[in-house]
């Protein structure tokens, strides 16, 4: 029990104590209960001393010395006095009662009263009390200042130690750290530090451990602030907590200023149409005068971390503001290595983890991928009960990262899992067969997230760019479940799960065709733009003329039969692997680049590490622990059935 809590029982227990005190104190002798008429009765006898009249009551003593009380009748009796005197009842008037002066005050000051609690408890409840929590946050009174949390230079933790992946990025702001750390080395030379950095990439690239970092580097204060938190429902409140930002960083100059999701206040400004009373933009036109004005913010670095920032003001991004633009992208090969290292100190790890084996196997992972692998494969670890975390835990924990989480509860008959093992043994296929395309790194037809089964390819280095040939053969292979289904079930048997095949490849050869000029007959021309793919639709097509919009469908419908028929006779060359490899798909549920060696060079197929005939759990429980190959890496296209 806290001490208000205490305080409040002490009181009402000495109030409950006064009033039984008083209340004893001033208790009377009782006084006898009589009936009107009783009274009017007595009167006439004689036996009535006195009385006090009131509008409710009548009360007075007996001549025996008896008190006495009667409730009047709601009926006037006019008799009543007469018939007092003329018994020489001596007769008592009760003044009216008026309320004192501390009662009077408090009804009139009631509504008054009320209405400040009611202020002050929604003030509270806003934000911890008049002037509570971080910059007055919650009190009305103080809706202008600055809601950017400080972080001293002994709370922040994070150095250039603690990011890895980012090579480049960190050398572009190392100056900046040495710039906080000496000054004077740039300022005899004339030189100026950047006022501002902006740090664009994908979420989970590290945007804001990067800034961390440099404060944690420099040992300098580090105000964090939302975009969002600029912006509030009265206009002028975003300028006046920014002119407050940056009055409060002047304090503790040199610091930084981060500012994560800036676009929420730095998009771009309209033709005015908003008028003045456009918060937003008066928040982005303090921000720019902040930053580059009369008065000077020497020592003052802002870094803004945008999700989009080719949505920003112009002015916003010109040299003077924003000198600096870094690019965190994803890591490479060596950086997901680097990451996957710095995430492994702080779990146990056993002998046979392999941080590059993983790094190969784990292309497009951005470091909170990676950091969610590293996450994912402990907790299998624990489910097990393993005091160490394995390469088997890893794999298990990669799997359903990139396929999803195993639906062992779906119930699937037999003619559906041969239908979805002839599916994906059709991609696997196809895709092993055309050149240039990714190797197959696993098929499963244990249903996954959405699909029924999966097969998953990996590229063997990263990719940058993709030729034509490459594009092609990923149509075939998309086609390679439909066609396989077509093969086995006849065509009236074809099922409806080549619906996300049929997307994917139908994309495919639009892009060839409209963005990337991969079409002999329509040229290296852009017939397609993407204006409106921010709204969530398809890139709408330019000003293109009818026959062109014709041309391009008859190119698409070309490049689709072409990879089509190429995906047909290919399935149909090699039908008795297509075959075997459904019987495998049947008794181990899942099959990696091993058995699909076996597979495609006809030989017996060997088991699973791990599998044994007693296993009820089927493939899944096997398959999952075994590693990738070591050649076998690249970014994961997992295809539903």
């Amino acid at each position: 029990m806290n001490e208000i809590a205490k305080n409040l029982v002490v009181w009402l227990l000495i109030a409950g104590g006064l009033m039984f005190a008083f209340g004893n104190f001033n208790k009377a002798k009782p006084a006898q209960a009589m009936t009107y008429s009783e009274f009017l009765t007595a009167v006439d006898a004689g036996e009535v001393k006195q009385v006090r009249i009131t509008p409710d009551t009548i009360s007075g003593d007996r001549a025996s010395g008896q008190r006495f009380e009667v409730v009047r009748p709601p009926i006037a009796d006019p008799d009543l006095m007469n018939q007092l005197l003329k018994q020489d009842v001596a007769i008592v008037g009760a003044p009216a009662e008026q309320q004192g002066l501390v009662s009077q005050l408090l009804v009139a000051a009631f509504p008054i009263l009320l209405m400040v609690g009611l202020f002050m408890f929604l003030s509270r409840k806003m934000g911890g009390g008049m002037g509570g929590g971080p910059g007055g946050r919650g009190n009305p009174m103080t809706f202008g200042k600055s809601r950017a949390r400080q972080l001293s230079e002994d709370q922040i933790k994070v150095t250039f130690a603690d990011v890895a992946g980012c090579d480049e990025a960190k050398e572009e702001v190392k100056e900046v750290v040495e710039f906080l750390r000496d000054p004077g080395k740039f300022q005899q030379l004339g030189g100026r530090i950047p006022r501002g950095i902006l740090m664009a990439g994908q979420p989970g690239t590290g945007k804001t451990l990067l800034a961390k970092a440099i404060a944690g580097e420099a040992k300098v204060p580090f105000f964090s602030i939302s975009g969002s938190d600029f912006v509030e429902m009265f206009v002028g409140v975003g300028a006046s907590r920014v002119r407050d930002m940056f009055e409060e960083a002047k304090k503790q100059s040199p610091c930084i200023i981060f500012i994560d999701e800036i676009d929420a206040v730095g998009r771009h400004r309209g033709a005015g149409m908003g008028g003045g009373n456009d918060e937003r933009e008066q928040t982005l036109n303090q921000l720019l005068v902040e930053m580059d004005g009369f008065e000077g913010n020497e020592g003052v670095i802002v870094i803004a971390a945008p999700s989009r920032p080719d949505v920003l003001d112009s002015a916003l991004l010109r040299p003077g503001r924003f000198d600096r633009q870094v690019v965190v992208g994803l890591p490479d090969i060596r950086g997901r290595e680097q990451i996957l290292r710095v995430h492994m100190r702080k779990i146990p790890m056993s002998g046979d983890v392999d941080a590059s084996t993983l790094a190969r196997s784990t292309p497009g992972f951005s470091g909170a991928d990676l950091a969610n692998l590293v996450n994912e494969a402990a907790l299998f670890a624990a489910r097990g009960d393993n005091k160490q975390v394995s390469m088997s835990d890893f794999e298990k924990a990669k799997d359903k990262i990139m396929m999803g989480a195993e639906r062992k509860s779906m119930v699937m008959s037999d003619k559906e899992k041969l239908n979805t093992a002839y599916h994906e043994a059709g991609h696997a296929i196809v895709g092993r067969l055309t050149p240039e395309h990714d190797p197959v790194y696993k098929v499963s037809i244990i249903p996954r997230g959405r699909a029924l089964g999966v097969t998953m390819f990996l590229p063997e280095e990263d990719r940058y760019s993709i030729s034509k040939r490459g594009i092609e053969g990923n149509i075939c292979s998309l086609f390679g479940g439909r066609i396989a289904e077509e093969l086995t079930l006849g065509v009236d048997g074809v099922t409806t799960g080549a619906s996300n095949d049929i997307q994917r490849a139908t994309e495919l050869a639009r892009n060839m065709v409209t963005k990337w000029g991969l079409s002999e007959k329509l040229g290296p021309l852009l017939y397609e733009e993407n204006e409106a793919e921010m709204y969530g639709r398809p890139g709408a097509r330019g000003n293109i003329s009818t026959q062109t919009a014709i041309d391009i469908d008859l190119e698409m419908r070309a490049i689709i039969d072409r990879c089509y028929a190429r995906s047909r006779q290919l399935l149909v060359d090699n039908r008795d692997i297509l075959d075997a490899m459904a019987k495998a798909l049947m008794q181990y549920e899942t099959i990696d680049s091993d058995q699909i060696d076996d597979l495609m060079a006809r030989v017996p197929v060997r088991t699973p590490r791990g599998w044994s005939d007693s296993d009820k759990s089927g493939g899944s429980s096997a398959a999952a622990g075994n590693q990738a190959d070591s050649s076998v890496v690249g970014e994961p296209a997992t295809d539903a059935v």
